[in-house]
């Protein structure tokens, strides 16, 4: 594959799922990392990828934590992109990263929220800060919810899930 070739597909960014007919190897692979994670001895330092041919290299533990990771995540029915971390990002791609606007993004630029810079007149936003504001973002959300669970449950609500249980 040409340099030009690769680069462009990561540029696309285009998230990839599993396809229904692929979710059985996706199970066993999820099974696979489970042993390894369930066994003492079993490190991901171990972990091999063997070729079509035998041919067999050890994986570094970081390529073996990267694929643990695709696979839970594609386990759960999520989409994934690889994107490197340096890549820096339009305003529309960063906007469909968090799942907002355009608009809206350029305002979370304008108030300082989000970092940005300029190359002419066009804004960038590096990947790492986005994906640093999504996780605030979502980290906020969490606790909001938690504390309108918990206000709820403290005034009686929730009471058909309580009767549910009991």
């Amino acid at each position: 594959m040409s340099k030009r070739t690769s680069t462009h597909h990561i540029e696309k960014m285009k998230p990839v799922s599993v396809p229904p007919d692929e979710r059985g190897g996706l199970d066993a692979v999820l099974r696979l990392i489970e042993q390894a994670n369930a066994t003492p001895t079993a490190s991901r330092d171990n972990c091999r990828l063997v070729a079509p041919g035998g041919e067999s290299v050890a994986l570094p533990a970081t390529v073996s934590e990267l694929i643990a990771r695709l696979a839970e995540l594609l386990a759960r029915g999520e989409a994934v992109a690889i994107v490197p971390s340096a890549r820096e990002l339009t305003t529309q791609q960063a906007a469909d990263l968090l799942n907002v606007s355009r608009q809206y993004l350029v305002r979370l630029v304008d108030t300082g929220v989000l970092p940005a810079s300029r190359t002419g007149r066009h804004r960038r936003l590096r990947v790492v800060d986005v994906l640093a504001h999504k996780e605030r973002r979502d980290r906020k959300r969490r606790a909001a919810l938690d504390e309108l669970t918990r206000l709820s449950e403290e005034t009686g609500g929730y009471a058909e899930l309580k009767e549910a249980k009991g």
